[in-house]
């Protein structure tokens, strides 16, 4: 391995291998071999921060509009406020209904959310699978929150080496780019 590449390997709980790859060009790959699958191996690169930015900010768009375009005539329609800052306002709670609501479904049932898909990112769990709903539901209840509370920890992923956030961290998932494979891995 030349020493602009370094590559690390950890062992997964259903015993797949995955193996973190990084160049000098910052081209993180994620590598899975499936042993008793018997498939071979597929190779993923890794979303870095840029790319996880953009489709965050998509995602918030789309989070925005749908609150905009359903939520408030409603709220309108039944003269509540909608300008109320407490935490336990009506239009605080229906945000935040909608706000985890799209990333809790979205990421479960197509492993991305409108972003992720615009920009052909994927959620993944380490091991390479999609993630079950425990896995979801602790990374985007638990780990958003958190990561939404404090908008600075979403920086993280721009230095972990599986680039993670904080709520990729607490629920052993990653995310890639859906379409783009590992050509060629170099000889060891």
């Amino acid at each position: 391995m030349s020493e602009e590449q370094s590559e690390k390997s950890f062992q997964s709980e259903d015993s797949r291998t995955v193996t973190v790859n990084h160049s000098e060009n910052d081209a993180a790959s994620i590598e899975k071999s499936s042993q008793d699958r018997g498939t071979g191996s597929s190779s993923f690169f890794l979303a870095g921060f840029w790319m996880r930015f953009w489709a965050y900010l998509i995602d918030i768009i789309v989070v925005g509009s749908v609150t905009r375009l359903l939520i408030n005539p409603i709220f309108r329609a039944m003269d509540v406020s909608l300008v109320d800052t407490s935490m336990f306002a009506p239009i605080a709670i229906m945000d935040a209904v909608i706000f985890y609501g799209y990333f809790i479904l979205m990421t479960k049932y197509f492993s991305q959310t409108i972003g992720k898909m615009i920009l052909g990112l994927k959620v993944i769990e380490l091991n390479g699978s999609k993630p079950s709903w425990g896995t979801v539901l602790f990374r985007e209840l638990i780990g958003r929150f958190i990561s939404a509370t404090v908008l600075i920890l979403y920086i993280v992923v721009a230095f972990t080496n599986k680039k993670q956030g904080i709520h990729d961290l607490f629920a052993d998932t990653t995310v890639v780019q859906e379409k783009k494979r590992v050509q060629f891995k170099p000889a060891s």
